[in-house]
């Protein structure tokens, strides 16, 4: 009996050491690139913030594998954005990645994914051709397509709003073209008319140019800007005496959360159409607003819930492969069978 318990104990002993010398499954990398810096750099930063958050809240944990987020910042330039991608995927080998912002920079780095085959999530960049006729095979898209909000937006200025004639303004990129070009198509098939299209660079630092060629007689200016040049944007269509005289609406991102606290009275009275809303009244979104207001002491935007959605695929694909995540075709599939709830903007489902 005794020489059962010896043995006994020592079998437990040496299964014991070997559980404590077993090595830990190294991390499951997430590469992801935002503009950090730049003039889309608060949109960026907001992008960062809900991801963060999300992880936080998992303790940086999935499916058993700790999660370590390489962060790039990709400026809002497209070719750095192309650098940054390669940078992810042959230097630091990640097994998914998430972002970017902009449309142009999403075009971008979409074929480089494909040739990678590199799983990744598109929760903000909206381009509509990712998803249609330029349509990936690694990338999900957990968000939108930068027409969608504005079919319906076209038919409400019509048929609630009774505008008739409207110009637009717009930066001069596939976010700009493709919003105003939703709009565009459902209001003109209602009957609206739409009198004038200014395209605004970038880099802009004065729309006076372009105020100049709007006409008073308009029902409606439709603009499409964020970050820094929303901000300019509002304050000038403001002191050239534009407000109060022609309604001016718009692509939800103008008067978004990211830079809606730094706007004065010019942000009163504008309608603009998104599909999130930091003071939507659900239970979801009063716990993720309550939050991210604490961790950030910030109010929640449409950029930084999409990346807290959108890293909930990530994370539900994950848990359900119990962390085995390097077969990326079979990390692919999770993503897109993935169904996380409870999301601050509502029910999201993907389609075919």
């Amino acid at each position: 009996m005794r020489n059962r318990a010896l043995i006994a104990t020592v079998f437990v002993a040496a299964a014991a050491l070997a559980l404590a010398q077993t090595p830990e499954r190294p991390p499951i990398r997430i590469g992801f690139m935002v503009p950090l810096s730049g003039a889309n750099a608060q949109n960026g930063r907001d992008i960062l913030n809900g991801f963060v958050m999300l992880l936080e809240e998992a303790g940086y944990q999935a499916g058993g594998r700790r999660i370590q987020l390489i962060v790039e910042d990709d400026e809002g330039i497209p070719a750095v954005g192309l650098t940054k991608a390669r940078k992810l995927v042959e230097r630091d080998q990640v097994h998914m990645m998430g972002g970017p912002l902009l449309a142009s920079s999403a075009y971008a780095i979409a074929p480089y994914i494909n040739a990678q085959q590199i799983p990744m999530v598109y929760p903000v960049a909206s381009g509509d051709d990712l998803t249609q006729r330029r349509r990936s095979k690694w990338i999900v898209r957990t968000g939108y397509t930068s027409s969608q909000p504005n079919h319906p937006f076209g038919e409400y200025a019509y048929n609630t709003m009774k505008l008739r004639r409207v110009a637009t303004i717009a930066l001069d990129y596939a976010f700009g073209w493709e919003s105003v070009g939703g709009f565009e198509r459902t209001f003109e098939e209602q009957g609206g008319q739409i009198t004038k299209k200014l395209w605004v660079p970038l880099s802009v630092h004065d729309f006076g140019p372009y105020l100049a060629q709007l006409s008073r007689d308009l029902d409606a200016v439709y603009a499409l800007f964020l970050g820094r040049t929303a901000l300019q944007f509002m304050r000038q269509y403001q002191e050239y005496g534009l407000k109060g005289r022609v309604q001016l609406i718009g692509m939800g991102t103008t008067t978004d959360e990211h830079v809606l606290p730094a706007m004065g009275d010019e942000a009163i009275g504008v309608i603009t159409t998104l599909h999130y809303s930091g003071a939507l009244d659900s239970p979801a979104n009063r716990k993720f607003a309550a939050a991210y207001r604490a961790r950030f002491k910030r109010v929640p935007s449409y950029y930084s819930e999409s990346m807290y959605t959108g890293g909930k695929w990530l994370l539900a694909a994950i848990d359900a492969l119990h962390g085995n995540v390097e077969d990326r075709s079979v990390l692919l599939d999770a993503i897109r069978k993935a169904a996380p709830a409870d999301l601050p903007r509502g029910p999201v489902t993907i389609d075919e």
